[in-house]
């Protein structure tokens, strides 16, 4: 007999939010697999009853130790044994658990899991190959760059800039920088711009405006939001959950007041970034607001707590929302890895390796 598993933690900054999130899944729902991802990357099966405190100081007590094996059939292993397994609801926010690393492997082992596929996950997780698709769709978005090394010049548009790590989530390590010479400053000195950062103008007199989505049983859009933002002019991630005991901001305004012909746009737009971007499950798709023009920002693919709070107009209970998600993982194949023209041709014709390395 088979049975699903929740997957949360792993090694990212944002592992403690993931806990957070994977608890509330191993709570809401019956009979499912508990799987924490240790920071230092290590796989436990734990009690699904745990708080969040039992976390605090790494593995929790009584945990088992399991391992995971990437081939076909395989997947988590616990004493030698593949665990019944047969999808996974990734939990994960940030780091491998986002970026289609986590998404790899489940694919390697033919395990069904939640969520964006593995190209799609990465691709939400670059802010500037995400900002670049929706520019080369037609979709609008405010021009990004690369902030390089070397002291390279400063990009089209002038500042003030957001600085944004290229890779990530959840407002980490974003800045605000007036001129070109701070942005290269915070490039070398911040370690969260260490896998590279990107810039975009810092858009005075808009508004965050954020939505969440899902694409099972049909496509479906929640409840938008107006989050407040930071003296900074940003939607920090210390207002987004540790003001709030690890819970999604309550500093917000829900459902955010605008214009018919603004919510009519953040719909339309949100069909077509799920489109463009491949997404599924339940995704927060993030926009800008400023004078009724709307600028698509980002995309969380594994929002916090499945952004379960926005879903009230009418209120969907978290436990079908977690369902739907499973039901969808569950009826979709596993991903198909082809050898067409693997046939040994190549091989037979190819001579001797020292041929070639002459």
């Amino acid at each position: 007999m088979t049975r699903s598993a929740v997957v949360f933690g792993g090694p990212s900054d944002e592992h403690d939010i993931s806990v957070l999130t994977g608890l509330q899944v191993a709570r809401a729902l019956e009979d499912i697999e508990s799987v924490y991802w240790s920071k230092s990357g290590e796989w436990y099966s734990v009690d699904p009853g745990l708080e969040a405190g039992d976390f605090v100081e790494g593995v929790p007590r009584k945990s088992r130790e399991i391992s995971f094996v990437a081939s076909p059939g395989l997947g988590f292993v616990s004493k030698r044994k593949p665990m019944a397994i047969d999808s996974v609801l990734i939990a994960c926010h940030g780091g491998p658990g986002e970026d289609g690393t986590l998404q790899g492997l489940l694919d390697l082992a033919g395990l069904r899991y939640t969520g964006p596929g593995q190209a799609a996950s990465a691709l939400g997780m670059d802010k500037l190959a995400f900002g670049s698709a929706m520019a080369s769709a037609g979709l609008p978005t405010l021009p990004r760059s690369l902030v390089a090394t070397g002291g390279e010049p400063s990009p089209r548009f002038e500042g003030p800039y957001i600085v944004k790590p290229r890779f990530g989530g959840s407002s980490i390590g974003i800045e605000v920088a007036e001129d070109w010479a701070t942005v290269l400053a915070l490039k070398s000195s911040s370690r969260f711009f260490d896998q590279g950062a990107v810039v975009e103008p810092f858009l005075g007199g808009s508004r965050d405006l954020q939505v969440a989505v899902r694409t099972y049983p049909q496509w479906e859009m929640s409840a938008v939001e107006a989050p407040a933002r930071s003296a900074e002019g940003i939607y920090s991630y210390d207002q987004k959950y540790l003001a709030w005991g690890g819970e999604v901001s309550g500093g917000r305004e829900l459902p955010a007041s605008m214009r018919e012909a603004t919510a009519t746009g953040i719909h339309d737009l949100s069909r077509r970034v799920t489109e463009v971007a491949s997404l599924r499950g339940i995704t927060r798709i993030d926009f800008l607001e400023k004078d009724d023009e709307l600028f698509v920002n980002e995309v969380n693919t594994i929002p916090g707590s499945m952004a379960v709070y926005l879903w009230i107009d009418p209120p969907v209970d978290r436990a079908r929302l977690f369902r739907d998600m499973l039901a969808e993982a569950a009826s979709g194949p596993t991903r198909v890895f082809s050898t067409a023209g693997s046939d040994g041709t190549a091989l037979r014709s190819a001579g001797t390796i020292a041929s070639k390395l002459g």
